[in-house]
C-alpha cells in the first residue's frame, strides 16, 4: 500500500507539470493536443490507483476487525 500511496504522490506530480506545461502553449497546437492525451491518461491512472487504495483500505480494516 506505501508504494501505491508513493505512485499516486508521482501520478499527481506529473499531472501537474504537464498541466502547468499546457497553460504555455497554443490550444491549436500539436504539442498542446499531445500533451491534452497524456494529461488524460494520467488522470486515469491517479482514478485507478486512487480506487485500488481505497479497495486496499477496506480489506485491511475489515481483517483487522476479524
Amino acid at each position: 500500500m506505501e508504494y501505491m500511496k508513493i505512485h499516486l504522490i508521482s501520478l499527481e506530480q506529473d499531472l501537474e507539470d504537464i498541466s502547468n506545461e499546457m497553460e504555455k502553449l497554443d490550444m491549436n497546437s500539436k504539442a498542446y493536443t499531445e500533451l491534452d492525451f497524456e494529461y488524460n491518461h494520467l488522470g486515469g491512472q491517479i482514478l485507478t490507483a486512487r480506487h485500488f487504495l481505497s479497495v486496499a483500505t477496506d480489506i485491511m480494516n475489515e481483517t483487522k476487525e476479524n
